[in-house]
């Protein structure tokens, strides 16, 4: 009996819960660290330390879990790294001081490290190459979506379960989700029961053979510039994500229910862009057949709309017209991601988990020192606008990086560049 949605939407459908999921897991923190600030009595500098712990096992394990997810296949991966995050995150209801709370974040970066690149890994034999921008765009959209939910839901949680129960809860549900996965998915999409031959048709052929040794230093010659991108995307990301609701409590005195709200409104403008920047992608490829100006001409477009969008803080601090600047940079940020993600499996379509590790590298490298610069600038200051407006000069470096970068040359072993593996637009 077969399922009513195809075994590809399927996956891709629980791949977005994934997202979400674990944006979800790794927020929660943001809303809930006033409470946990009080409780554990920390200083904005130490809950910056907090943040940023998440990020050193996610940046080590980028590389290492793309390589994993490589070799051993997402199934069996992705189920290990579920493993690891929800019980990471239930531990995190049970720590009693800093040290105790670093350790669980840690652990929590330690699981959900090798996550996107695996899921990029995923996508390269479940995507026809005309939709990987889309793909892309909208699991990345659930994890905005994810942000977005994040700081209410955590508020109501806190509410009712205390912020202790809340992590318990949400680790739970981690745990389903893993158990879901292992049992339905299925490395090769041939080896699924539920494919179709029509659907097997529109998917790129998965190589025969023993699995090829990655050369890791011609890919990582070929990927640096998109490390770079991504870094300097990173680095606004992290920002939003770790203190955006901490942002709106302290600079305007609300209450942990409205700054949440506010938090939400900016994370939903992420989930428009998200989906929005797959289908400029994927449509300009469609439309021209150049993977390269498919790519790049979205994410230019995303570093310039959201400094733009950010420069008005200099000189407006009203909240409606904070919150629209910050909601308009956060949406210009996103458009971003679906075409980056992309990058790596069009250059380096055999060795895509470890070409998006190595890009995702960027992000989690920014994920530790973004926090720690914002938390430091706010104790020192007191200005909580001034991170915002220094994540300025990155989004400027990034826009220029972008054009490093060369999604229209495939990766071959050796480091050749070959045009005939250029992907194909969707008919």
């Amino acid at each position: 009996m077969r399922l009513p949605l195809k075994a590809t939407h399927v996956v891709l459908g629980m791949l977005c819960v994934m997202y979400f999921i674990t944006y979800v897991d790794r927020v929660n923190i943001g809303t809930a660290a006033s409470e946990i600030q009080k409780e554990l009595h920390l200083s904005n500098t130490q809950l910056g330390l907090v943040f940023s712990a998440f990020a050193y096992p996610y940046l080590l394990f980028q590389v290492i879990g793309g390589w994993v997810g490589d070799h051993f296949g997402p199934r069996r991966t992705l189920f290990w790294c579920g493993l690891i995050w929800a019980a990471s995150t239930i531990a995190t209801g049970f720590v009693t001081g800093l040290t105790t709370l670093f350790i669980a974040r840690v652990a929590l970066g330690f699981g959900e490290g090798a996550t996107f690149p695996t899921a990029t890994r995923a996508m390269q034999y479940w995507t026809p190459a005309g939709r990987r921008g889309f793909a892309q765009g909208l699991t990345h959209a659930f994890a905005r979506l994810g942000n977005a939910i994040t700081p209410p839901l955590i508020a109501a949680l806190m509410a009712w379960l205390t912020w202790r129960g809340s992590f318990v809860l949400l680790g739970v549900v981690s745990l389903v989700w893993g158990l879901v996965w292992v049992l339905y998915f299925r490395n090769d999409p041939k080896d699924h029961p539920s494919i179709t031959p029509e659907e097997l048709a529109t998917l790129p052929p998965r190589p025969s053979g023993p699995k090829p040794q990655v050369p890791w230093g011609p890919l990582v010659q070929r990927m640096w510039p998109v490390t770079l991108t991504y870094f300097c995307y990173g680095w606004s990301l992290w920002l939003y994500l770790n203190w955006l609701p901490l942002f709106f409590k302290n600079s305007y005195q609300l209450d942990i229910k409205n700054s949440a709200l506010f938090a939400s409104g900016v994370f939903l403008a992420g989930v428009v862009g998200d989906s929005l920047g797959g289908i400029l992608s994927d449509g300009i490829f469609k439309r021209t057949g150049n993977v390269r100006f498919a790519r790049l001409s979205v994410i230019v477009a995303g570093f310039t709309g959201a400094l733009l969008s950010l420069a008005p803080i200099f000189f407006f601090h009203e909240i409606t017209v904070v919150a629209l600047c910050l909601s308009s940079g956060f949406f210009f940020i996103e458009i971003i991601i679906g075409p980056i993600w992309s990058v790596p499996m069009d250059i380096a379509p055999k060795y895509s988990g470890t070409a998006s590790g190595l890009m995702n590298t960027g992000s989690a490298f920014a994920a530790i020192v973004s926090p720690l610069v914002a938390g430091y600038v706010i104790d020192v200051t007191g200005n909580w606008y001034l991170p915002f407006i220094m994540s300025i000069g990155l989004l400027l470096l990034g826009g220029f990086c972008a054009f490093l970068m060369h999604p229209e040359t495939p990766f071959e072993d050796g480091g050749t560049e070959v045009g005939a593996g250029r992907p194909q637009p969707a008919e």
